[in-house]
């Protein structure tokens, strides 16, 4: 069992950052690929970006791509994702989800967590 708690969503500007963290409980963390998704208002659940057990390989939907980057320590059982130039349409509630395997399929991550809001204002 992972549980995982999300962390520094908020309110900002267009062409802000913000940084948020997941952390994991339990002592298996290094055992799972991570991952970011959102759902904004009336809207699906969509992929953000990926990063595997090690670290060493990300993947990022097309509409974040050089702008959000996902990293994780696992030392500290902690998945980030960083978010740079943020506009309105990334507006939503950013969840993290653990799984056995990358990958951009939402049915793919076991464990979610609770999620945390973001929202950018104009």
């Amino acid at each position: 069992q992972v549980q995982l708690v999300e962390s520094g969503g908020g309110l900002v500007q267009a062409g802000g950052s913000l940084r948020l963290s997941c952390a994991a409980s339990g002592r298996t963390f290094s055992s799972y690929a991570m991952a970011w998704f959102r759902q904004a208002p009336g809207k699906e659940r969509e992929f953000v970006t990926s990063i595997d057990r090690s670290g060493s390989s990300t993947y990022y939907a097309n509409s974040v791509k050089g702008r959000f980057t996902i990293s994780r320590d696992n030392a500290k059982n902690t998945v980030y994702l960083r978010m740079n130039s943020l506009n309105l349409e990334d507006t939503a509630v950013y969840y993290c989800a653990a799984g056995p395997f990358s990958g951009t399929i939402a049915g793919h991550y076991v464990y979610w967590g609770q999620g945390t809001q973001v929202t950018v204002s104009s």
